[in-house]
């Protein structure tokens, strides 16, 4: 959990959580009446509240376990791989590392994927169903967990990179854009409220945290956009994106609305992996 979120908050607001959480109250219903009366952030005040009781009852604090990448070091060594710590946000949790694959590996994914591809599906919320949109113009391929050596040891390497184990993880969907292609803004997670998300939610339940492996360099355009926060992600070779899909709490997070900008030239090549709450 990232800290210092409870010293952002006003002097008199952050007496009030201490007084509140030692009274015993729902922190569920402090962080309602934050973003109501504050007003904060949402995620701010989950944030706020999740280190105030770790400070003050660290015995009985319980929170969901969540993917996580440790950045108090400017490098991350891996089993097989030292990688580059590049940019952290806390709120929301995004992580842009450097150096996670090589040049031969993003080639090798690549090539691996080239004849798969075809028109990506978007879900429909309503009915669960995978179908065409006009929101997401890129092509997609899957590759299973596991499915070469190469695959095997990149699933690893993610698994020890996010501290989440294989099995919580969806296969590699990797996706293609040409020049004028783009996904525009969405969320990763899954709504509980929407009866269309219902089976994939049993399917390994939430979607907790999203892995962006960049597989290519792009001329122009193709970043990744935040528009929530403003902070666009320029693809770069063998570089990796993580973002937590949920709060502190283990819910959605909105602040997590990102979008594939246009590629303006070139050819941007990407692999998804989504981090589940179970085994998938």
């Amino acid at each position: 959990m990232q800290k210092n979120a409870l010293q952002r908050l006003p002097a008199t607001w952050q007496h009030w959580v201490i007084e509140n959480l030692a009274k015993g109250c729902d922190p569920e219903e402090l962080a309602m009446k934050m973003e109501r009366d504050g007003p904060f952030d949402r995620t701010l005040a989950e944030f706020a509240l999740a280190e105030a009781h770790l400070q003050s009852h660290p015995e009985s604090f319980v929170r969901p376990p969540l993917p996580e990448i440790d950045t108090t070091a400017n490098k991350i060594a891996l089993p097989d791989r030292v990688v580059d710590v590049l940019l952290s946000v806390a709120i929301p949790r995004i992580v842009l590392l450097g150096n996670v694959l090589s040049d031969d590996e993003c080639d090798a994914m690549a090539e691996l994927s080239r004849s798969r591809f075809a028109r990506s599906k978007t879900i429909d919320n309503d009915s669960g169903v995978e179908r065409h949109d006009v929101a997401r113009t890129s092509e997609s391929a899957h590759i299973q967990r596991g499915e070469t050596d190469l695959v095997a040891r990149i699933d690893a390497r993610l698994a020890a990179l996010a501290g989440w184990p294989v099995a919580h993880a969806e296969p590699l969907q990797l996706q293609k854009y040409q020049a004028g292609n783009e996904y525009r803004p969405h969320v990763d997670w899954f709504d509980p409220a929407l009866p269309g998300t219902a089976k994939h939610l049993d399917k390994g339940g939430q979607r907790l945290g999203t892995i962006i492996l960049y597989l290519t360099d792009v001329e122009e355009g193709g970043g990744t956009s935040f528009p929530g926060i403003g902070l666009d992600i320029h693809p770069q070779k063998g570089g990796a994106l993580f973002f937590r899909n949920t709060t502190p709490f283990g819910l959605p997070d909105k602040k997590t609305l990102h979008a594939g900008l246009p590629v303006e030239k070139g050819t941007k090549i990407i692999a998804n992996k989504w981090l589940r709450e179970k085994p998938y």
